[in-house]
């Protein structure tokens, strides 16, 4: 497992981008315009540390992001995604979002903190129990 990024939630994409590239010194790594979706995915890192990511994700329709919102999810690539959420599922973790798409998966800490796990490489192809498995809550 390796971990990826942090995801925080924004409201003034420009006022953050000022923030954490100007003041705070982060590098701009790529960004996501998502037309369909009506989000902006931006990641930044320290300079010479772009393994330690930070996801800026701004939603294009107005909210008012409490201090439990605006944090996101913590995020880590995984070898095998099937196999970690069978793992995890024996152990009596729920899967919130399964891995149908052999992509992507979401559970929760005891703290209710989302954990987002991400397939290493190209998506896994679709297999059940995952692909008919539904979601068991917000992730």
């Amino acid at each position: 497992m390796k971990y990826l990024h942090t995801m925080v939630r924004v409201s003034d994409l420009d006022a953050s981008l000022d923030f954490y590239c100007n003041k705070l010194g982060l590098r701009q790594l790529s960004r996501r315009d998502n037309d369909k979706g009506r989000f902006t995915l931006v990641f930044l890192a320290a300079e010479g540390d772009e393994t330690a990511q930070i996801e800026l994700t701004h939603n294009w329709d107005p909210e008012t992001y409490g201090e439990g919102r605006n944090f996101g999810h913590i995020a880590y690539r995984v070898d095998n995604i099937y196999d970690l959420c069978a793992e995890l599922q024996k152990k009596g973790v729920t899967i919130n979002r399964p891995p149908r798409d052999g992509r992507m998966a979401f559970i929760r800490s005891p703290d209710n903190i989302s954990i987002e796990l991400l397939q290493a490489g190209d998506p896994l192809p679709a297999q059940e129990p995952w692909l008919s498995m539904p979601n068991t809550g917000k992730w």
